[in-house]
C-alpha cells in the first residue's frame, strides 16, 4: 500500500502547530508543508484565515461529541447526575477559547440552527449526545447510516416530545409492569420469578415497538429473551391470561400437560396484538433454555423461515427478530458474536434484528470489571458496525424514543441495532438471593432508589401532565383486576391448552409411529431429476471432473442400473422439490460436500458464475436453497433448528463438516433438539448429516460421537439412524416430510462409503422400495450358526472378509435405525434364523462409544436364550487412534475375530468390562 503524504496522514492538531511555526518563519518547515499551507491559503481567497480556523475547530469539536459524546452522557440511574462533562469534549482542548464561545461559527448540526454562538451550539450537541441518550454509530462505515442517524436525533436533540396521551400510555405500561411485579412477590413470597423490578421500562419499550411495528407493515415479531422480566412480559405484553400463569405458581398437576414441561419462565406464548391504529400483528415469544443466548439464532432461523412463508425474502420487512439480552450474558457468551456474524451472510440474513439489552450492572454476583474487558457490555455489536443507543431506564420516555428510532432504523436499513438499557436489578439474583452479600454498595444505592414509576409520576405532576390522585387509581384499578383473577383462579383452575399444533402444524401432533409410509419415486420423476441434474448450460464452463461423471449417471437412471450415496440424496432432494416441498441444506462447504462428493452448485470455471441443477427440473417446482456456513455449529446449527421449528413442509438439513463438529453445538443439541418435545411440546424435523467412520483419519475425524446421541434417546423424541445404502438414505429424508408428526433426524453420514463400490443400489430400490429400518442379510444364510449384528461402514468390511473366506456361518444383519427403536422389525428378520448358537454385536467404535451400551441391554431381552457377545475396540477414552497402522491393525483384529470362535478373540476385541 502506497504511504500517505505527511500533510495526509498528519493529526489536525499536528497541523495547526506547524502552521503557526509557518506563518511566522516559512523555512521554519519542510517544503512539502509549505507547498501544502500555501496552496490552502489560496483556497481560502479572501476568507479571513483566523476565522476558518475557528471554523475548522468548531467542525472537530462536533464531531468529537457525535463520536464521544456518549461517554459524558446521563446513562446510569444509579449514577451521580448530572454526569461531569467528559475532558476530551472540553472546547480548549480543540484550540477554542472562552472568547471565541460567544462567536458565531456554522453548527454543521443536521437540524437547525444553521449558525450560532458557540456556547448554544455546545448546549445543543450536550442536549442530543450527553443526555439521558448516549450513541455509538460511527464505528460504522457506511456514511448514509451515519447521516441518516444525525437527520434523525440532531433536530430533536435526542429530547422526545411525546403529547399527553402517549405520556399516560407510557404510565400505563409502568404501572402494569411494577403492580404485577409487586403483585407476585406478595402473593409468593420466595418464588422464583425473576422480577424486572429496575427495569420496568423494558414494558413500554417493547409496548411501543409493537405499536410501531404494526404502523410499518411488520405482521410478525418473533422475541427472544432469558429469564429476567419473562413473565412480565408474558403477561403484559403477549397477554398470557394472568390466572394461567398464577396457576403455574401454585405448582401445575403434572397430568395436566404432556411430558415433563418446564419451568414458568422459560416457557414461550404467541399472541394477536392488535394496535392502536387497527392493525394486527402477531407476537411470538420463544421458549429458551438456562443457555441465556442460545435462543438467539433460533430465533433467527425462526424469523427467516417465517419470511419465507410471508414472501419477504427480498427487503425481509415484514418479519422482525427482537432479541432481548442481559448485560453479563450478552458480552460474555460467544453465541452472541456468532448470531451477528450470521446477520449479514447470504443464508441466514433476516433483514436486521433489534436487540435490547436489559443492563442491571451486575450478572449473578459478579460486577462488570469482573465480567468483561470492554467498556460496554454492548461493545460486540460494533463487529458489524451496528448502532448503539445507550439510555437511562428511568427516563422511560427516552427509553421509548430510542427503541422506536432502533425500529425505523432496521426498517431503513436492514441491519442489526442495538438498545443498551440501562438500569438495575432490585433483588438478587431471583428473589432468594441475598445481593448485598457480594454488592453492599450498590445495593444501599438500589434500596434508596425509588421506581422508575415513582419518578416518573413526579414528573408527569410537576408538567400538570397529571394528579398523584389519577396516578394511585390507576395502580389500585389493576391490582384489583389482578386479585380478581386470582380468585377466579380459586374457583375454576384454567385449561392449559398448547399452543404447539396450530396453524402451519395442524395435524402434525401424532405419536411416532414405525408405520411404513410411502417415499418411493416414479421412474419417469427419477429420470427427469436426473436430466436436470446432469444437463449443463449452453456456454457454461463446467469444471472437466464433474463434467466426465455426468453420462454415467444419466445412464444409471434411464438404463435401472446403480445409484451411490451422493446421487441418491441428490435425486431425494429433487423428487421432493417437484412434489411442492422445498429442502433447504447449510453447513461448512456443504454446496461442494466436504469430500467433494455433492457439487450441488457448479462454479463456471472461466467466470466464477453459479449454477444450481437442481433449481432447473421443470417450472413450478419449488426452491433448493443451500449455503456453504460460517466456521461455526452452536450458531449455524441454532439458526437451522429454529427454521425446521416454524417450517414443517421443508426439509431442513444441517451438514457438520466432520461429526465430532457437532460438539461445539452441544447446548443446541441438549436444550433443544432432544428435549424441545418434552419441555414445550414443540418439535421440528431438522435433519443432523454427522460424517462418521473409522478410516484412520485420527480422533477428530472418526467418530460423530454417536453414544451421545442414543444417550439422550426417551418417549421418541428424536431419529438416530446410521444407514448402510444410498437407497435407505434416500427413502429416510423423503420420509421426514412424508408421516404425520415430525422428529429430529440424526444420520451418522458416510465418508468412505461415499464412493466405495460395493456402497451402491439399484434403481428399483428407489422406484418401488421403501425405508428398512433393519436390513436382512442379502445372502440370507438361514443355516448360519452365528448372527451378527452391526450398524454403518463396518458392515462392508466384514462383507469383504465373509466374501474373501467364502464363510457362511455368519449372517451380517444391519440396524439401520437404533431409535425410536425397531424391535418388531429386527425381531421379524432374525426368527429367519433357526439355528443360531452365538449373538455377536460387531462395531468399529470403541466398546464406551457407538451403538453397544444402547444396544447391549435390548438385544439381551431379545436374545434370552443365546451367549451375547461384543466385538470391537477397546473401551478407550479418546474416540480413535492417531495412528494410521495401528487404526489399520485394529480393524483387521475386529473384523477377524466376528469370524472366529468366541474362545479364539483376542482379549482387545472384547470390550473388557464394558462388555
Amino acid at each position: 500500500m502506497r504511504k500517505a503524504s505527511a500533510p495526509l496522514s498528519a493529526s489536525a492538531d499536528f497541523i495547526e502547530e506547524l502552521y503557526r511555526r509557518w506563518k511566522e518563519d516559512p523555512e521554519s518547515v519542510s517544503a512539502d508543508w509549505g507547498h501544502f499551507f500555501r496552496g490552502f491559503e489560496m483556497g481560502l481567497g479572501d476568507a479571513d484565515p483566523r476565522a476558518e480556523r475557528g471554523q475548522n475547530r468548531v467542525d472537530r469539536l462536533v464531531e468529537a461529541y457525535r463520536a464521544q459524546g456518549h461517554l459524558a452522557a446521563r446513562v446510569d440511574p444509579l449514577g451521580d447526575l448530572p454526569t461531569r462533562a467528559h475532558s476530551h469534549l472540553e472546547p480548549a482542548r480543540f484550540g477554542l477559547s472562552q472568547e471565541e464561545l460567544e462567536e458565531e461559527f456554522e453548527t454543521g448540526l443536521k437540524g437547525p440552527p444553521s449558525r450560532a454562538p458557540l456556547k448554544e451550539t455546545i448546549e445543543i450537541l450536550r442536549q442530543t449526545y450527553c443526555g439521558s441518550v448516549g450513541v455509538e454509530y460511527l464505528h460504522g462505515n457506511d456514511r448514509e447510516m451515519h447521516d441518516w442517524l444525525e437527520e434523525q436525533m440532531e433536530p430533536v436533540r435526542n429530547q422526545p416530545s411525546f403529547d399527553r396521551a402517549k405520556r399516560l400510555q407510557i404510565l400505563r405500561q409502568l404501572t402494569d409492569a411494577e403492580v404485577f411485579e409487586n403483585f407476585l412477590h406478595r402473593r409468593y413470597p420466595g418464588q422464583k420469578r425473576f422480577s424486572l423490578e429496575g427495569g420496568e421500562s423494558l414494558i413500554p419499550s417493547m409496548h411501543f415497538f409493537i405499536e410501531a411495528a404494526a404502523q410499518a407493515g411488520v405482521q410478525e415479531v418473533v422475541v427472544g429473551m432469558a429469564h429476567r422480566g419473562r413473565l412480565n412480559v408474558l403477561a403484559n405484553i403477549l397477554n398470557k391470561p394472568y390466572a394461567e400463569i398464577f396457576y403455574e405458581f401454585e405448582d401445575v398437576d403434572p397430568a395436566a400437560v404432556d411430558g415433563d414441561g418446564d419451568v414458568k419462565y422459560h416457557r414461550g406464548y404467541s399472541s394477536q396484538h392488535k394496535s392502536e391504529s387497527g392493525a394486527e400483528i402477531k407476537v411470538s415469544l420463544t421458549a429458551n433454555p438456562s443457555h441465556l443466548e442460545a435462543v438467539d439464532p433460533v430465533v433467527l432461523g425462526r424469523t427467516r423461515a417465517k419470511q419465507r412463508r410471508h414472501d419477504d425474502i427480498k427487503e425481509r420487512r415484514k418479519v422482525v427478530p427482537l432479541l432481548l439480552h442481559g448485560d453479563a450474558a450478552f458480552s460474555g457468551q460467544g453465541l452472541v458474536a456468532e448470531a451477528f456474524n450470521l446477520s449479514e451472510l447470504p443464508g441466514y440474513r433476516t433483514g436486521g434484528s433489534v436487540h435490547i439489552v436489559v443492563n442491571n450492572q451486575i450478572g449473578f454476583t459478579t460486577s462488570p470489571e469482573d465480567a468483561r474487558s470492554t467498556l460496554y457490555p454492548t461493545d460486540v455489536a460494533k463487529m458489524v458496525g451496528a448502532p448503539i443507543f445507550h439510555v437511562n431506564g428511568d427516563d422511560p420516555e427516552a427509553v421509548v424514543y430510542v427503541t422506536e428510532l432502533a425500529l425505523r432504523f432496521r426498517q431503513q436499513f436492514a441491519k442489526d441495532v442495538v438498545i443498551d438499557l440501562v438500569c438495575y436489578r432490585r433483588h438478587g439474583h431471583n428473589e432468594g438471593d441475598e445481593p448485598r452479600f457480594t454488592q453492599p454498595q450498590l445495593y444501599k444505592k438500589i434500596e434508596n432508589r425509588p421506581p422508575v414509576r415513582e419518578i416518573y409520576i413526579d414528573h408527569l405532576v410537576d408538567c400538570c401532565e397529571l394528579s398523584e390522585e389519577e396516578a394511585e387509581e390507576q395502580r389500585k384499578e389493576f391490582d384489583q383486576r389482578l386479585q380478581q383473577e386470582l380468585e377466579t383462579l380459586k374457583q375454576d383452575q384454567p385449561e392449559l391448552v398448547p399452543q404447539a399444533f396450530g396453524e402451519l402444524w395442524e395435524g402434525l401432533d401424532q405419536p411416532y409411529s414405525h408405520e411404513p409410509v410411502e417415499t418411493k419415486v416414479g421412474h419417469d420423476d427419477l429420470v427427469k431429476v436426473a436430466r436436470a441434474l446432469t444437463t449443463v448450460p449452453q456456454g457454461f464452463a463446467l469444471n472437466p471432473k464433474i463434467k466426465r461423471a455426468l453420462p454415467k449417471r444419466m445412464e444409471a437412471v434411464e438404463e435401472k442400473g446403480d445409484i451411490d450415496w451422493p446421487f441418491a440424496e441428490l435425486l431425494a432432494f429433487g423428487s421432493l422439490l417437484i412434489e411442492g416441498l422445498p429442502v433447504r441444506l447449510s453447513g461448512q462447504d456443504s454446496a461442494r460436500g466436504t469430500f467433494s462428493q455433492r457439487h450441488s452448485v457448479w462454479q463456471d470455471t472461466k467466470t466464477q458464475e453459479s449454477y444450481i441443477p437442481l433449481e432447473h427440473i421443470e417450472a413450478g417446482q419449488e426452491r433448493f436453497c443451500v449455503y456453504n456456513s460460517m466456521l461455526s455449529e452452536a450458531a449455524v446449527l441454532g439458526f437451522d433448528f429454529g427454521y425446521a421449528y416454524s417450517e414443517p413442509y421443508m426439509l431442513v438439513l444441517w451438514e457438520a463438516q466432520f461429526g465430532d463438529f457437532a460438539n461445539g453445538a452441544q447446548v443446541i443439541i441438549d436444550q433443544f433438539i432432544v428435549s424441545s418435545q418434552s419441555k414445550w411440546k414443540r418439535t421440528a424435523g431438522l435433519v443432523m448429516l454427522l460424517p462418521h467412520g473409522y478410516e484412520g483419519q485420527g480422533p477428530e475425524h472418526s467418530s460423530a460421537y454417536l453414544e451421545r446421541y442414543l444417550a439422550a434417546c426417551a418417549e421418541d423424541n428424536i431419529q438416530v439412524c446410521n444407514l448402510t445404502t444410498p437407497a435407505n438414505y434416500f427413502h429416510v429424508l423423503r420420509r421426514q416430510l412424508k408421516r404425520p408428526f415430525r422428529r429430529p433426524l440424526i444420520i451418522m453420514a458416510p465418508k468412505s462409503l461415499l464412493r466405495h463400490k460395493l456402497c451402491v443400489s439399484p434403481l428399483e430400490d428407489f422406484s418401488q422400495g421403501r425405508f428398512q429400518e433393519v436390513l436382512d442379510d442379502p445372502e440370507q444364510p438361514r443355516q448360519a450358526k452365528r448372527l451378527v449384528l452391526c450398524s454403518g461402514k463396518v458392515y462392508y468390511d466384514l462383507l469383504q472378509r465373509r466374501q474373501e473366506k467364502e464363510e457362511a456361518s455368519a449372517a451380517l444383519i444391519r440396524v439401520e435405525q437404533f431409535y425410536p427403536y425397531p424391535l418388531e422389525q429386527l425381531r421379524s428378520v432374525v426368527q429367519r434364523y433357526s439355528h443360531i448358537e452365538e449373538v455377536v454385536w460387531a462395531q468399529e467404535e470403541s466398546a464406551n462409544r457407538g451403538g453397544w451400551m444402547f444396544m447391549h441391554p435390548r438385544l439381551r431381552r431379545l436374545f434370552p436364550d443365546l451367549p451375547l457377545n461384543y466385538v470391537g475396540r477397546d473401551p478407550s477414552s479418546s474416540p480413535a487412534t492417531g495412528y494410521h497402522s495401528v487404526h489399520a491393525r485394529e480393524q483387521q483384529e475386529l473384523v477377524e475375530a466376528v469370524f472366529q470362535a468366541e474362545d479364539e478373540r483376542p482379549e482387545a476385541v472384547k470390550g473388557g468390562d464394558w462388555a
